[in-house]
This record gives structure tokens, C-alpha cells and sequence, in this order.
């Protein structure tokens, strides 16, 4: 019989805190005092019988058995295990700016706690609250950082926070979770950035699509970009461009907060060498009745439809287009219709032409599970991905380990792949091109001509 000495035991209660107390958690340590070597068959058989301690003294180090290795990490989060070894000091800080973020300022808080929590590392981790993201209160807080010895930071802000960050160019390393460095001018060695890439994301789905498109979008800055940017590249491929120099401060949470009355509807129709038109819709929150723009419109009859509003906006656009007879050859949407309320909030008949683009491909089964216990989505929520994957970038350059994440990170930003998903009955799918009777090409000379 195995004999283990127990150190000390923990008492773990998950509770929805954003304050994190001065006393460190107390630590539970597990010796393995029997001199007899456990391999794999052995470590299942532990676990198998719930000696979970047991199984723990024989799994100091990381396991090559992939599953038995999830199940080590999971159990030291749980669990609060202390490491023999000690490293690098591991302070991260994270910077919120409440008004502006709203629940994110509590989700991206879990999911770099929940993170730090399956890391046998001891860590130290504070928020600092920002009542604005004007210049004065960011370098308050970033100089208050700096003397409390924090050196990592975690920025989950909107464009003018990062763009005011950038100018008072600080020597602290600042990982933007919410921004794509496409969207602000800086080379700054310091500032990283994780938000995925709408216009890459728009790329791929316009290879899906069919004249005439008309694409759906919310009234907000960013919304109004993304819309003439998917316009111009499917009339002139590798041309449309999206404009980061403007002075607007737009950001992805810009497509919650505009509540505009009025819409504004933009044609555009090219004819040349082949026939395609694009037409702009922007609705603002308070359209719910989408007839002037779908009943008995020929222009949008067997059409490409792209989506660029928050998913209920989205569900009531897809209602409307089966309800007044469109007959679309598909739907396009980009990230922010990847979301598991899509599946219960649509009838499937109004989806089973969709096609949603998505770049969180990665998933890790300690990391989910954790991120659940404190009531945490990184499977879908892209914002809690990309802070967990900056929390593990700098987990990785502080104690030299290998990250647990692949993504790669190119001139500071994060580069995601990205895959085209189906929403199905009950999931989404792998997304699979349906066949499609090739257009005729038209006759270039008359008879005349060629003889």
C-alpha cells in the first residue's frame, strides 16, 4: 500500500470574485514514498480506482500519455498542488477599464486566473481598474504597475485605449487581447496583440459567394468598415482595403453600444467582363421588420447574404430571409455568429445554408474545464481565447517553458487559422462546398468574327 504524506490540505471554494485577497491560497504537497517504479498501466489503474493521490506521487513531471497528463494537470488545478521546484517570478496584472468592457472585464480576469491555476508555478495577479482609457488614467495605473513590480499586462481595451497606450509608449509588456494590430500604428517591441482578423475571416467567405450579394450590418463604425470592405473585395478582389487611419476609435465592442434610427442602403453594380453586383444594408437596432428590403425584391433573389450583426440581430435577419422567399444560395458570417445560441435561436431550415467563419481551433481539455469552474467560455468567446492564449505567451517568455498553445505570433500579433463551420441540427460542422452548375461562359466573337 502506497504511503503519502500529506503537507497540508486546502479547502477550495470557486467563487465568482473579481478582488483577489493579499493572503496566498494554502498549498497541498504530495510526496511519493514508495521506492517502486508506476508506469502507465499502473497510473490508469490509480485512477480507475479514485486514488487520485495516489496517482498524483507517481506524476511529479509531465506525462507523454496524453490523457493521463490532462488528468495531472486538471487534478493540481483542483486541487491547489504545490511544485518542489520553484522559477522565475511570475507577476501578470491585468488593466480594465469596466465601462468600457462591460462583463468582459470579469471573463478575461477568470480566464487568466483559470489559466495561472493549471500551472504548477506559484503566481501573483492583480487587476487595476481604469475609470477611462484617457491618456491621464492609463498612465496612472500603467506607473502604479510598474511599482508594484508588474512587468506582464493583460489589456483588454477598445482602440482608443490601445492607441493611447501606444503613445505613452510604455517599457512594460502589453498584451491587447481585443485589437488586431492591423487596426493601429505602432512598432513598438513591447505591444502584443490578439484579436482575430474580420478582413482575413471576409476572404474566405467570399469565395463562397454568389452575385448578388447583399450583405446585412449593424450601423456601428466598425460594422459600417467591415461591410465596404466585403463589398469592394467581392467587386474587385485584392483591391478593397479597410482604412485604420481614420480618427474614430471603433472597436469590436462598437457593435454592441450604436442604437442609430436611421438606415442607410448603398447599391453598387459592376459590369464588365463578368456581371456582379453588391448591395450595403445598414439596419440599426431597432429594425425588426426587414420588408421594405427582402419582400418581392428581385435584386436580392437567389442571392449571397453577409451578416455583420450580433447574433439575436442575426437569428431575426435569418428568420426574414426564409419568410419572404429569398431563396439564398447561402449566409455568410464572420466570428461573431460563432456562438452555440445560433443553433437554439434559428430554425434549421433558416440555417442550413450558412457558412461561419472561425479562428478559435484550438482547444485544450484542462483549460476548457477550468475556464467552466469559474463559469468561463473559451470555446466560443473569442475575447476569453485570445486572453488565454496572451496569458500563455507570457507565461511561456517568464519561466522559459513551452507554451501549451500553438498559435503563432508574427511582427506582434497573434496569426490564427481559421476554418469554415456549418451550423448543423446540434453543432457546428465542418463546412463542405456544394456542388454547383458552372455558369456558361459568355461567347467573347460572333460567327463573323471567328470565320
Amino acid at each position: 500500500m502506497k504511503k503519502l504524506l500529506f503537507l497540508l490540505l486546502p479547502v477550495m471554494v470557486f467563487a465568482q470574485s473579481f478582488i483577489l485577497s493579499n493572503i496566498p491560497l494554502p498549498k497541498t504537497y504530495v510526496q511519493d514514498l514508495n521506492p517502486y517504479q508506476c508506469n502507465d498501466t499502473c497510473r490508469q489503474k490509480l485512477l480507475d480506482n479514485g486514488m487520485i493521490f495516489s496517482f498524483l506521487a507517481h506524476s511529479s513531471n509531465k506525462l507523454k500519455n496524453k490523457e493521463q497528463n490532462e488528468a495531472r494537470v486538471l487534478l493540481i488545478s483542483i486541487l491547489n498542488l504545490g511544485a518542489f521546484h520553484s522559477s522565475n517570478q511570475l507577476n501578470i496584472a491585468l488593466l480594465l477599464p469596466y465601462k468600457k468592457i462591460g462583463k468582459y472585464a470579469a471573463s478575461t480576469t477568470n480566464a487568466t486566473f483559470a489559466y495561472l491555476m493549471t500551472k504548477s508555478h506559484s503566481f501573483k495577479l492583480k487587476s487595476y481598474k481604469v475609470n477611462s482609457e484617457s491618456i491621464e488614467d492609463l498612465e496612472l495605473a500603467l506607473s502604479k504597475m510598474r511599482e508594484d513590480g508588474f512587468e506582464y499586462i493583460i489589456a483588454p481595451l477598445t482602440k482608443k485605449g490601445a492607441n493611447n497606450i501606444i503613445e505613452i509608449d510604455p517599457a512594460l509588456h502589453i498584451y491587447f487581447p481585443t485589437i488586431n494590430k492591423k487596426d493601429v500604428n505602432t512598432s513598438s517591441a513591447f505591444l502584443s496583440f490578439g484579436a482575430i482578423d474580420y478582413t482575413e475571416q471576409s476572404d474566405l467567405l467570399l469565395k463562397e459567394a454568389l452575385s448578388p450579394l447583399v450583405i446585412f450590418s449593424d450601423k456601428s463604425a466598425t460594422g459600417k468598415k467591415l461591410a465596404t470592405y466585403q463589398k469592394e473585395q467581392f467587386l474587385y478582389p485584392k483591391v478593397a482595403t479597410v482604412d485604420t487611419n481614420t480618427s474614430d476609435n471603433s472597436s469590436f465592442f462598437d457593435m454592441f453600444s450604436q442604437d442609430d434610427t436611421q438606415e442607410v442602403v448603398e447599391e453598387v453594380m459592376l459590369e464588365e467582363e463578368i456581371e456582379k453586383s453588391a448591395i450595403n444594408y445598414f439596419v440599426s437596432k431597432r429594425t425588426t421588420n426587414l420588408e421594405y428590403y427582402l419582400k418581392d425584391k428581385e435584386e436580392v433573389v437567389n442571392a449571397s447574404f453577409f451578416i455583420n450583426t450580433p447574433i439575436i440581430k442575426s437569428a431575426m435577419i435569418m428568420s426574414q430571409l426564409t419568410l419572404y422567399d429569398t431563396n439564398a444560395t447561402n449566409v455568410l458570417s464572420t466570428q461573431i455568429n460563432y456562438d452555440p445560441l445560433l443553433l437554439s435561436m434559428t430554425q434549421y431550415s433558416d440555417r442550413k445554408d450558412m457558412v461561419v467563419a472561425n479562428s478559435i481551433t484550438e482547444h485544450n481539455n484542462v483549460l476548457i474545464e477550468t475556464n467552466a469552474l469559474l463559469g468561463n467560455d473559451i470555446v466560443y468567446d473569442w475575447i476569453n481565447y485570445s486572453t488565454t492564449i496572451g496569458v500563455d505567451y507570457f507565461y511561456a517568455l517568464i519561466t522559459d517553458e513551452e507554451r501549451t498553445y500553438k498559435t503563432k505570433l508574427e511582427n506582434n500579433q497573434m496569426i490564427y487559422d481559421i476554418e469554415l463551420l456549418q451550423p448543423s441540427h446540434s453543432k457546428f460542422r465542418k463546412y463542405v462546398r456544394p456542388f454547383r452548375e458552372p455558369k456558361p461562359v459568355p461567347e467573347l466573337f460572333s460567327e463573323e468574327t471567328q470565320e
